[in-house]
């Protein structure tokens, strides 16, 4: 009976919500990613050398995800890893990031005693690109705050993720709890006029007029071309799916299902032109159901998505972080595995085609026993410059590993990349 009465409220709910949206604005095409106008040559910038290749078989995780792997060029700037500052929290989680208008980058992310607990708070800090450092951790807003802030009781936070709007203004979206677990969420908005030092009062975005619930973020926002931000968001409670929803300052205007059932949430988005673009999600199936990446994709900006064929890489569970660079490169970091969190690695998309290789193993406990591996999850990419790329992720719940990733490095791997004669699932060329 309780499951009736539930679905009869979904029901009225999506009813109500769809008359609700069906005025809106008319939908705007996506805001196209910026393409290299021009490159230096090589006496501008320095001649880069091809890389050296090194042997790599290819592993049980990577045949079982029929990609292959390259090694990393080794006479490029490398990587650099980091971490992001210590708040003395025994629990962190859920980072995302944020270029500011002067270059640096501004991370979110939460930590408390544990997930879901009432001490949980939202932390940032900000990364120097010319020091190459983080500064001190400050508070954005804790649960009380958000309490008073909404004038509702809230008994979790989770899961922060920034936007630019088209103003110049800087929007965090937070999942936030009143009642039950994640799938009791909603989004709230907050505003910052001042690059994220200090924030307005929060405000819940309402994405549904009747039922509010079950409604949260992970991926990062995308812009249309009108300048109103879509916001990949994911349902938990009856079906696990995803949507997109259309933001015009702190109200939602509209939304669009992007998948259906009880297999995908956290989308991530690639936008390949101001039509077309393909959702990859985390699979939340069954155990019998393959462990594979579910795929969505659209052919107008988002207003209706047709399920595709999955993406042939394992997936446990686990959110995927995804970045298109202005030169066309795509790239993925996620755990290739299906059960577990232990292994955690960069993926890069071939030039004009839908093969995907493994270009860098962030993280990998597979060698240790299975109450020995740590987890590495809930990856998040940004480049600040279309060329470079920023990547934060949890590193056992304890800390959040940032790693920088130079422009020179990403652009030569796709070069070597695409040079690679293609690996079938065996591993023979």
């Amino acid at each position: 009976m309780s499951r009736l009465i539930a679905f009869c409220f979904l029901l009225l709910a999506a009813v109500l919500g769809f008359l609700h949206i069906d005025s809106r604005p008319i939908w705007a095409p996506f805001s196209e990613p910026s393409q290299e106008i021009s490159q230096a040559s090589e006496s501008e910038q320095g001649q880069v050398p091809a890389p050296a290749l090194i042997a790599d078989p290819v592993t049980k995780a990577d045949k079982a995800a029929k990609i292959t792997k390259i090694a990393s060029p080794i006479s490029t700037p490398q990587p650099k890893f980091d971490w992001l500052p210590s708040t003395e929290a025994p629990s962190v989680h859920a980072a995302s990031l944020v270029t500011l208008k002067d270059g640096s980058v501004r991370a979110f992310w939460f930590a408390g005693s544990r997930e879901g607990a009432p001490d949980v708070v939202i932390n940032s800090a900000v990364f120097d690109p010319k020091t190459a450092s983080w500064s001190d951790p400050t508070v954005v807003i804790d649960r009380m705050g958000m309490e008073i802030g909404l004038s509702r009781y809230i008994a979790k936070l989770g899961n922060p993720v920034p936007a630019r709007l088209a103003d110049g203004r800087l929007q965090l979206f937070v999942v936030t709890v009143s009642i039950g677990g994640w799938a009791g969420s909603s989004i709230t908005s907050l505003i910052s006029d001042d690059e994220g030092k200090s924030w307005g009062r929060p405000q819940r975005l309402i994405t549904s007029p009747l039922i509010n619930l079950s409604t949260l973020v992970k991926s990062p926002a995308l812009t249309f071309a009108d300048g109103r931000l879509g916001l990949p968001a994911y349902h938990e409670w009856i079906g696990r799916f995803g949507e997109l929803i259309r933001v015009e300052g702190s109200s939602a205007i509209d939304k669009r299902r992007m998948s259906s059932g009880r297999d995908s949430i956290q989308p991530a988005i690639f936008i390949d032109d101001a039509q077309k673009a393909s959702a990859f999600f985390r699979q939340t199936r069954a155990s019998s159901q393959a462990k594979k990446i579910p795929v969505s994709i659209t052919a107008n900006a988002g207003q209706s998505w047709q399920v595709a064929d999955d993406l042939d890489i394992a997936n446990p569970n686990s959110a995927i972080a995804a970045l298109s660079l202005k030169n066309g490169t795509h790239i993925m970091v996620l755990n290739n595995i299906e059960a577990g969190r232990h292994r955690l690695v960069m993926v890069m998309n071939r030039s004009g085609s839908s093969e995907w290789t493994v270009v860098q193993v962030l993280e990998d406990d597979e060698a240790l026993p299975n109450e020995q591996r740590r987890e590495f999850s809930y990856p998040f990419l940004l480049s600040a410059d279309g060329g470079d790329a920023h990547l934060v992720y949890t590193w056992d719940r304890k800390k959040i590993r940032h790693i920088y990733f130079p422009a020179a490095w990403l652009k030569q791997t796709q070069s070597e990349l695409d040079k690679q004669p293609l690996v079938d699932s065996e591993g023979a060329r």
